[in-house]
């Protein structure tokens, strides 16, 4: 046991020396890195270490920081029921929105890459600008408004579906999946412009010489060379979309308001933004945005491992 000991601590000796002098040889590329490297840290890292060691404390703004331990956690999981309507409704939305919208993004730049040059940038421009619209999903308080003047409700009265106006953005029973559909129809964003980038740069010699291997259609195509050749993109807009479907707020406070009916469109975000914002109960804030954090993490390590199986 001893001389498997020391044989480790002398190996690993060995390549801590090796490592360093290779960065000591790669000194320039560091230097070059580092007016990024300070900013992440700065403005990223250093954020979300402040953040986990004030979820440990009692900080209001106004008085120091006070040491309490897991007393934020327990008060969240055990005492705050409206903590966990949150959390039930963000993993409805992160579990319906999020691979819903991945799946219909990259189909979508699956079926524009097909068509001509001309068409596919206008489509490109059509599909990507609700995303980049800004507030453009208040356009969706006007549609269901919960009077007669609303237009799903003249819609359907009209039809003769319903007799009087519905309460579409107050009553608890429509507020959450119409706020789903809201965020279906703006989940078009870097996810699927970093999906038509992909498609565009895989190389054509592999689709000819994938037909004479003896691939016969297009979805052997699809799952066996255009997937596995996106593994970057698909990664990367895997993470946009959880970012997005985890980190929702502004849609469900314009259309629902805040706080909603019952809370019934309340999110992890929106509970956030109360303790933060409006009561600066900043360590129960940072509490919630270390569970929100963790959350994100596990989901993104789950898809990544099915991500590798594409194409396998």
């Amino acid at each position: 046991m001893k001389e498997y000991l020391q044989k480790y601590f002398t190996l690993r000796k060995h390549n801590i020396n090796v490592a360093w002098k290779k960065a000591k040889n790669r000194k320039m590329c560091y230097l070059f890195l580092a007016p990024y490297a300070i900013l992440f840290t700065m403005f990223y890292v250093f954020p979300v270490v402040a953040s986990i060691y004030y979820s440990f404390t009692y900080y209001n703004i106004l008085e120091p920081p006070r040491f309490i331990g897991l007393q934020n956690y327990i008060s969240l999981v055990l005492q705050d029921d409206i903590f966990l309507i949150g959390v039930k409704n963000t993993l409805m939305i992160a579990l319906i929105t999020g691979p819903l919208g991945y799946i219909l993004s990259f189909l979508f730049a699956w079926l524009i890459n097909e068509l001509p040059v001309w068409i596919r940038s206008i489509a490109v421009i059509v599909f990507y600008a609700p995303s980049i619209a800004g507030n453009c999903y208040v356009i969706f308080s006007v549609f269901f408004r919960g009077d007669a003047y609303g237009y799903v409700n003249a819609f359907l009265m009209n039809l003769g579906i319903i007799d009087t106006a519905r309460l579409w953005l107050i009553d608890p029973k429509y507020m959450l999946p119409i706020c789903m559909i809201v965020i279906l129809w703006m989940s078009l964003g870097t996810g699927f412009l970093s999906f038509v980038a992909g498609l565009q740069g895989i190389d054509r010699s592999m689709f000819e010489a994938g037909y004479m291997d003896g691939i016969k259609n297009r979805w052997q195509e699809l799952w066996f060379i255009t997937l596995p050749s996106m593994k970057p993109m698909l990664m990367f807009g895997a993470v946009m979309t959880i970012t997005s479907s985890f980190g929702v707020a502004d849609v469900t406070m314009a259309l629902c308001g805040y706080p909603s009916t019952d809370y019934a469109a309340r999110t992890i975000v929106t509970h956030l933004f109360d303790y933060g914002y409006s009561r600066f109960e900043m360590g129960y804030a940072c509490a919630i945005a270390t569970i929100l954090f963790l959350m994100m993490i596990l989901c993104n390590k789950a898809i990544q491992s099915l991500l590798r199986r594409v194409g396998t």
